[in-house]
């Protein structure tokens, strides 16, 4: 049997949207849809003990600009357009990590999905600004009003609190981070072989 790959992600993570924009071209080729598992990079990093790629990258000589042109490769292996950089970075993507649960639970994960990562990667906003974030997702056709609401509620904080601590018991570290099974791949330039490996190559 095939396992369905599983896509952790965030938000506000630029490589989890590209992985984002990629996905439905492998998803046709592999006649398998992805599984979306929300989770916060925060909490991950903190249990980790990790840093963003804004970070790490800093005075490192030559190592962003390999990152620069690593992702014009995947731009062009994937066929994707590039991010619009989003000049609020870093953005706080706990109430809209929260809302994709209450989403998921509401049956409009794969909207809400869309309409999140639009936001702040396509057309940029200041997304932990609550007024902004409900405006954002309401343009987008969803109701927003109940999202945000739903997303404060217990069992909802409590679900994306488990769908992290269970990512970093399984090895993750960061987004985008993918699972086949029991075997993870980390980045988005790893969906080459989560591909292959679904494929059975």
């Amino acid at each position: 049997m095939t396992h369905a790959p599983q896509f952790l992600f965030d938000f506000g993570s630029p490589n989890a949207f590209l992985s984002h924009e990629a996905i439905p071209a492998i998803e046709t080729r592999i006649g398998v849809k992805f599984e979306y598992v929300p989770i916060l990079l925060g909490g991950i990093f903190k249990a980790t003990n990790n840093k963003s790629p804004a970070e790490t990258l800093a005075g490192i000589k030559n190592k962003r600009e390999f990152q620069a042109v690593e992702t014009e490769r995947f731009l062009k292996r994937f066929n994707v357009q590039p991010y619009v950089w989003n000049p609020f970075f870093p953005v706080n993507t706990l109430n809209l990590m929260r809302a994709a649960i209450a989403a998921q639970i509401e049956g409009v994960l794969e909207q809400y999905v869309e309409a999140a990562f639009h936001h702040m990667w396509r057309e940029p906003k200041k997304m932990d600004d609550p007024e902004v974030a409900m405006k954002a997702i309401a343009s987008s056709g969803l109701d927003a009003q109940k999202l945000f609401a739903r997303a404060q509620e217990g069992e909802v904080k409590a679900r994306l609190i488990k769908n992290t601590e269970e990512a970093v018991a399984r090895g993750a570290f960061g987004s985008p981070t993918f699972f086949v099974g029991n075997e993870m791949f980390f980045g988005k330039e790893q969906l080459r072989e989560v591909e292959e490996t679904v494929s059975g190559k």
